[in-house]
């Protein structure tokens, strides 16, 4: 070779310029947004495009049935990091002098006016979060009610557009943390709540993906096995493979995935890609060789002497200094790019750095394809693949186990050969590790079928048995994950969603629902998102009517409700409530409805509920029954040390009896629960607090429950509803005893005092005293004709209680009700609490007004067989009762009257 050729270009001297420090303070770059670059194409190939397709050993052979990943992401629901490089007839074989990386990689100022994250609208939102305590929780506090109007919207529709929304919605809120992170710093809250929402994003993908692909194969019932036909071409061998083999197929998706994955964080290099040899490979050596031509001086430091790519490894000796550097540089970003599926632009780059042979090395994977084998046409068409491939199969496998080359070439080659060991080598996280494992077991998997189809070349032998042996499996995979050595991978592994990823990809949805019930057993509480992503990945399971473990997925759902109601997103609760079997869901609501206790809300809380196709009278009853059966004492006897004054959980229970007065529908229940909840109070002597409920029930409720049933043609009220109404009737006798009895105890306390006799006075003290004495007398008159009103009210109160009609207070008329034996005790109790409280009472009125003979015939009315009242009073209740009636008798013998009032007969 003629190293002093005028016609080389020399190396360009770098100055400070363009040292590594100064290219490490330079600012990186974003990739432009969909709308500076070439549109990505969405369209799903239709079947029959598929044989017209360059035939691929890993991409092009996917079968069209579920697109590439890249392909399903929804239009407008994110802003792609990377721009398409657009490709020419001929393919990559055919290299264009194009300077892609000016397109693919912008200058910082087209950067920053292309991507979005700097757009008005966001900048204002992340300003604002920015003055939040927790600026993550409050940017993706939204996606909670996103989340609900998406599954409503998509429940009767195709579920994969429910999908679609899904990861929409978690871009949108990716993109925005974004710019709040940039803006903020690493905020470790925020930069949690962003990983984990990218997280999601990327396990709604992998879901589409795979799910696409599985329901369509349930769908077309295998028919897939019928079209084998035999071929000589290797590319349709592979086609065939991947349209008959779902193992395969979906291996390949989870490939897919992983690279588009890698594609959304491709702008995350280290360094920004800058190369200062446009044309010519390892400039800097050759400019070295021919300084030395010239000076004919010996150098140093040992270089090379040809320039041909074998060179450094047959020589053993090193090149350039700048060289190296760049060249160590241009291996570890054409790895990224191949990590991330963009093979042809590892190419261009290649071929941008005067490096067109490694290009070349990157292009014998294509499946050898001759359309002239069985066309039929005159027309001769291009011959497609490489139809050394075993050749150069077997010589990236070499490469890759040449220990002296650098680690990203040997990945870079094994990567292409399947040789596992040196791609792990370079994989730093559990994403890189499963991609290399399935790229690995798909090209495995490929290899094998064309050994059986007879269609591999002699080469192929001459790959190492434990490559032809090797028996991959998905399970297998996750196996040799779980005994990585990496550390870093193996916590990775234990991460929620890399678990969540792993058994979607697996297909093992009985081991994602034991994983679900262990994390909701584990005492550290699950992230909220990360809760809201498994309901509604249990949603999504059920719509496509997989058998789910029921009480995982109950479980999962009850935890989700549980955190709306703390979190007090009250709009939403009904709707995934309505999601639990019939008898969870009333009980959950239920719970729910306890902590409403805004007033205006409840019957919106209602509304909701009977919208979700709740059964909203089952639940507003359990909801009272719960709150008036919490800490309930027992129905004893009157005890006067107890407390009878309102307390906060009273007022509890009085307030709990609204949820059955929105809906006149529920006012035979509102009787019911009323009528229990004021037995308690009458049996504690909370007589205030059974006002306020009674004062609560509308007074038409009667009238309503009537005609509700009239109604329905039904004249004759249930036994239940008839005792109830008879009940609520006994309770309102008796709380009006009560008052009249308290309004009388208040008029008889405050009897107008006498005036005092004044002593002899003067003339004008002695009128005075004498109109101060006609003025108590007009007084006590006013006072004594109040009394006895109030003594006849309270008095013809008392009575309606003790004579209460067909069959006594607290009776029911109907015995042919359901039996309820818990309110049988009560009513019972209360007879005998209440009862003789109020005879007590009565008798006592009567005496301190004189009416002794009415007292006497109290006794009477007591001792009747006709009321049997006398079986309500213990035996210490009616020894002071007849003591009581004694003093009556006294009183009348000292009128000169018998003892039981009666005048003395001579």
């Amino acid at each position: 070779m003629d190293w002093g050729h005028s016609e080389l270009p020399s190396p360009v001297v770098r100055d400070d310029e363009v040292t590594v420090a100064a290219r490490r303070r330079r600012k990186k770059v974003a990739f432009p947004s969909l709308g500076s670059g070439s549109p990505v194409s969405t369209v799903t190939p239709a079947r029959p495009l598929l044989r017209a397709t360059p035939a691929s050993l890993f991409r092009q052979a996917v079968t069209p049935r579920v697109p590439d990943v890249s392909a399903i992401l929804p239009p407008g629901g994110r802003t792609p990091r990377y721009t398409h490089t657009p490709r020419n007839a001929a393919g990559s074989l055919n290299l264009d002098d194009s300077d892609w990386t000016n397109s693919l990689y912008p200058s910082p100022l087209s950067g920053v006016e292309n991507t979005s994250f700097f757009t008005d609208d966001i900048t204002n939102l992340s300003s604002a979060l920015l003055k939040e305590d927790d600026p993550g929780e409050a940017a993706a506090a939204s996606l909670f009610p996103e989340f609900l109007a998406s599954f409503l919207k998509h429940a009767s529709s195709a579920v994969f557009e429910l999908l679609e929304d899904f990861q929409t919605l978690c871009q949108d809120k990716v993109d925005v943390l974004q710019s709040v992170v940039l803006r903020a710093g690493q905020n470790s809250k925020t930069a949690g709540v962003r990983w984990l929402l990218q997280q999601e994003n990327n396990t709604w993908r992998l879901i589409t993906s795979l799910y696409r692909d599985r329901v369509q194969l349930a769908l077309e019932d295998d028919i897939m096995a019928d079209l084998t036909v035999p071929s000589e071409s290797e590319k349709v061998v592979v086609e065939q493979l991947f349209q008959r083999d779902a193992v395969i197929r979906q291996s390949q998706l989870v490939v897919d995935w992983l690279e588009c994955i890698a594609k959304d964080h491709i702008a995350d290099f280290s360094d920004n890609i800058e190369y200062y040899a446009k044309n010519v490979c390892w400039e800097n050596t050759l400019h070295a060789l021919k300084m030395r031509r010239k000076s004919g001086t010996a150098f140093t430091v040992p270089l090379v002497t040809e320039l041909d790519p074998d060179a450094p490894l047959r020589q053993q000796r090193p090149l350039a200094d700048l060289d190296r550097e760049d060249d160590a540089r241009l291996l570890k970003n054409l790895f990224t790019l191949i990590r991330a599926g963009m093979t042809e632009e590892a190419q261009r780059l290649c071929k941008r750095c005067g490096q067109a042979w490694r290009a070349a090395t990157l292009e014998g994977w294509k499946l050898y394809h001759d359309p002239n084998m069985n066309s039929g046409s005159l027309e001769l068409q291009p011959v497609e693949g490489n139809p050394q491939r075993g050749i150069w199969k077997a010589c990236c496998w070499r490469m890759a186990e040449e220990e002296q080359l650098n680690r990203y070439e040997r990945a870079i080659y094994a990567s292409l050969s399947g040789n596992i060991k040196p791609l792990l080598a370079v994989c730093e996280s559990w994403e890189d590790s499963v991609w290399a494992y399935f790229r690995v077991m798909v090209d495995s998997l490929v290899e094998k079928d064309l050994m059986s189809s007879g269609m591999t070349h002699q080469e192929v032998e001459t790959l190492p048995r434990e490559y032809l042996e090797a028996n991959w499996t998905m399970e297998k995979v996750f196996e040799e994950l779980q005994a990585s050595e990496s550390k870093r991978v193996l916590e990775e592994t234990r991460e929620h969603y890399h678990v969540i990823q792993k058994f979607i990809v697996l297909g093992d949805l009985d081991g994602l629902m034991e994983e679900f019930c262990d994390w909701l057993k584990a005492s550290k509480p699950l992230p909220s998102h990360l809760l809201r992503f498994m309901t509604h990945l249990v949603l999504f399971f059920r719509s496509l009517g997989f058998a789910l473990k029921e009480d995982v997925c109950v479980d999962v759902l009850k935890s989700y409700v549980s955190l709306l109601v703390r979190d007090q997103q009250t709009d939403l609760v009904a709707s995934y409530v309505g999601q639990l079997p019939s008898e969870v869901s009333t009980a959950q609501y239920a719970t729910f409805l306890e902590t409403v206790t805004q007033t205006e809300l409840r019957p919106h809380c209602l509304q909701l509920a009977t919208e979700a196709g709740l059964d909203v009278a089952a639940i507003t009853k359990l909801v009272v029954e719960t709150v008036r059966e919490r800490d309930d004492p027992e129905f004893t006897h009157h005890n006067h040390t107890l407390e009878t004054a309102t307390t906060p959980d009273d007022q509890k229970k009085i307030d709990i009896i609204d949820w059955l007065l929105f809906d006149p529908a529920h006012r035979a229940e509102a009787l019911k629960q009323s009528n229990a909840i004021m037995r308690k109070f009458l049996a504690l002597q909370k007589h205030d607090a059974a006002k306020a409920v009674f004062s609560k029930v509308p007074e038409d409720s009667m009238k309503e429950v009537c005609c509700q049933w009239a109604g329905v043609g039904q004249h004759t009220l249930p036994a239940e509803d008839e005792n109830a109404i008879r009940e609520h009737l006994c309770i309102r006798a008796y709380l009006e005893a009560h008052e009249a009895f308290t309004d009388w105890f208040s008029h008889s306390s405050s009897a107008p005092q006498k005036p005092p006799p004044a002593p002899e006075a003067k003339f004008t003290e002695r009128v005075a005293n004498e109109m101060r004495e006609k003025e108590y007398q007009v007084s006590l008159g006013a006072w004594s004709c109040r009394l006895d009103v109030l003594t006849e009210d309270v008095k013809e109160r008392i009575y309606n209680v003790l004579l209460f009609v067909d069959g006594g207070w607290m009776v029911d008329n109907r015995q042919d009700s359901e039996q309820d034996s818990d309110r049988s005790h009560q009513m019972a109790a209360l007879r005998s609490l209440c009862l003789p409280r109020l005879s007590f009472l009565l008798l006592s009125v009567l005496q301190n007004s004189s009416r002794h003979q009415e007292a006497l015939r109290l006794a009477d009315i007591i001792s009747s067989d006709q009321h049997r009242l006398y079986q309500v009073f213990s035996k210490d209740e009616l020894r002071r009762f007849l003591l009581k009636l004694r003093e009556s008798s006294l009183a009348l013998l000292d009128r000169g009257l018998d003892p039981l009032g009666y005048e003395l007969q001579p």
